[in-house]
Order: C-alpha cells, then sequence, then structure tokens
C-alpha cells in the first residue's frame, strides 16, 4: 500500500509541473476533498478539484520542488517549494501537503501554506 500510495503521489506532482489539469485532477478520487490544516474546505470531489487548478495552471512559471517527503502507511506528507505568479510579482512559497490515498486514488488532500517570499517584481 505504501509504495502505490507514493507512486499516485509522484503522478499527481509530474502532473502538477506538467500543468496536465485533466492528468492531475485524475490522481484525485471522484469524491476527495481538498481543506487546509485549518480546516477550510478548498474543494469537494474531483470536478471541482479539476475547476480550481485551471487558474493556477496558467501561472507561467508554476513549479514544485519536492524538498522532502515522509510516507504512513497510505499518508504521504509532501514539503515542497512552489514557485507562483503572484499579483505583485513572481515568488515562491513553501507548502504541507498531507495526501491520505486509497483504491489508487487520493481521497483528502490536507495543506498548509507558508513562508511567501518574492523573488522579483
Amino acid at each position: 500500500m505504501q509504495q502505490e500510495s507514493v507512486l499516485v503521489v509522484e503522478k499527481q506532482l509530474a502532473a502538477y509541473n506538467l500543468k496536465d489539469a485533466v492528468m492531475w485532477a485524475a490522481t484525485y478520487a471522484e469524491d476527495a476533498v481538498q481543506q487546509t490544516t485549518d480546516g477550510i474546505i478548498l474543494a469537494t470531489g474531483r470536478d471541482e478539484i479539476h475547476r480550481n487548478i485551471l487558474v493556477r495552471f496558467q501561472e507561467p512559471d508554476l513549479k514544485a520542488i519536492l524538498l522532502s517527503r515522509t510516507v504512513h502507511d497510505n499518508v504521504v506528507i509532501d514539503h515542497e517549494k512552489v514557485i507562483r505568479n503572484f499579483p505583485e510579482g513572481v515568488g515562491s512559497v513553501e507548502m504541507l501537503c498531507i495526501y491520505t490515498v486509497e483504491a489508487g486514488y487520493i481521497k483528502r488532500g490536507i495543506f498548509k501554506t507558508f513562508n511567501q517570499q518574492l523573488t522579483r517584481p
């Protein structure tokens, strides 16, 4: 189960960096939930998850860099640095991403964003 969970999250990260919204959303279960560590629901269901990422994938400099990964059974915890295009310029944020994988799909993604920095205006 642990290896299967890692493979699903790896596929999701690769699709993110390719900005392939269809492939990226396909890694999520039909009834998946994305939320913040504070419990705020970001999206419910694969369709809403797909719609939400379309705006993000329009950012020309978007890229996620995996800094570390911890795996416990079907839970994959990634620490990433994400290059973003903010209204005030290009920068980065760090993200803690906690994925629960069930039956070959991401069932829940819990996210914490921190350490936002601008690299150029």
